[in-house]
């Protein structure tokens, strides 16, 4: 029997000859984390996902799309899956806010748009008043919502010009969080990052490909920085001040490493919700957990996505929140290299989650 090179020769003497597939083998001291793509070796049922199973209003997108045709598609796709509504939070004011409006206002039946605080002259004699106004020009506008406001640890981020080490509870924005109350404008807070980023970047960081890029350690030089229950902190300060204004804290006020932080809040404040997006892989690996903690709070949850808009993405939310499924992954997606696990939530929990819960704060 020809062996590998005894094929080779033949084939350089220009004779025709088969050659076997030769596989080679990976060692594992030569494989990067970041490449590691396993595929799961279980035959076990797999669910495929064609619609969400009840309506849904997404309250966590941004403005993705890049045209008229994207917007086309993206509303085909909501139509596919069962999304009635998507909010686009824009973070933004000014003609930054009105060119938004002005794309996503043509499809007011499937968009709503959010604006963010004006902050250019905070720090000035009538700065407040001045964000006061801008706030009220965008609700007479079209605004239905403030959001997407963000603080990673060094103060506000998302809206521009950033004033340096300014936190969500910073008295300051206090009239801008009552003229939301006034107006029912709910506000979303993001706040923090998920722990991983806080752990050391070491062989012991369960969520080292992501973590790292998004590592809190890069931001060591920032002025008045502070840490991940220090910005928790801040959030509650600002739900309890502020008890007329609704707040959702999004991507579970990135918690999910320990969601008896975030369930204890929404347990003492009325006025505050939390979405889920953006952290589907960081909670399908504790599916048991994630059902009970549904079950508890199914009244203060929110659906959302934070991820763009394709197929793959939506059938992947609404798998991990509908199936009992084990054992996947959306490597593309997700990053991460752990398999997902679906929480398998009952009807009675989906319908609030998809759409009930956010018909008690949003317009319509």
């Amino acid at each position: 029997m020809m062996n590998f090179y005894s094929k080779i020769f033949l084939l350089l003497s220009g004779m025709s000859v088969a050659i076997s597939p030769v596989c080679t083998a990976q060692h594992p001291d030569s494989i990067l984390l970041k490449n590691y793509r396993p595929k799961s070796i279980y035959k076990i049922p797999v669910t495929k996902i064609e619609k969400a199973r009840f309506p849904v209003i997404d309250v966590h997108s941004h403005s993705y799309a890049k045209s008229a045709a994207d917007i086309e598609r993206w509303i085909a796709l909501m139509d596919k899956y069962g999304i009635e509504k998507t909010l686009i939070l824009s973070y933004a004011t000014g003609k930054k806010f009105d060119s938004v409006y002005q794309v996503y206002s043509r499809y007011k039946d499937r968009f709503d748009v959010w604006c963010g605080f004006d902050y250019s002259a905070i720090n000035e004699p009538g700065g407040v008043e001045k964000a006061v106004k801008e706030l009220e020009r965008c609700f007479r506008m079209g605004a239905k919502g403030v959001g997407e406001l963000g603080d990673k640890g060094f103060g506000e981020y998302y809206s521009y010009p950033v004033p340096s080490g300014m936190h969500v509870d910073d008295p300051r924005l206090k009239p801008l969080f009552q003229k939301c109350g006034e107006l029912k404008m709910p506000v979303n807070i993001h706040v923090a990052e998920p722990m991983w980023m806080y752990e050391p970047m070491d062989a012991t960081n369960d969520g080292l490909m992501n973590a790292y890029e998004w590592r809190i350690a890069q931001y060591q030089s920032k002025k008045n920085l502070i840490g991940h229950s220090a910005l928790i902190q801040t959030l509650e300060n600002v739900v309890r001040d502020n008890p007329r204004t609704t707040f959702i804290a999004c991507h579970y006020a990135n918690c999910e490493y320990d969601l008896s932080i975030l369930g204890k809040l929404l347990d003492k404040y009325s006025n505050l919700y939390a979405d889920i997006s953006a952290r589907y892989a960081e909670t399908a690996p504790i599916p048991r957990y994630m059902f009970n903690f549904f079950e508890k709070y199914q009244d203060k949850l929110l659906y959302g996505t934070d991820m763009g808009f394709d197929s793959e993405m939506y059938e992947m939310t609404f798998r991990i929140l509908q199936t009992g499924d084990e054992h996947f992954y959306y490597h593309s997606i997700t990053g991460y290299h752990w398999p997902l696990h679906g929480f398998g939530l009952s009807d009675a929990v989906l319908r609030k989650v998809y759409k009930t819960n956010a018909l008690k704060i949003v317009k319509q």
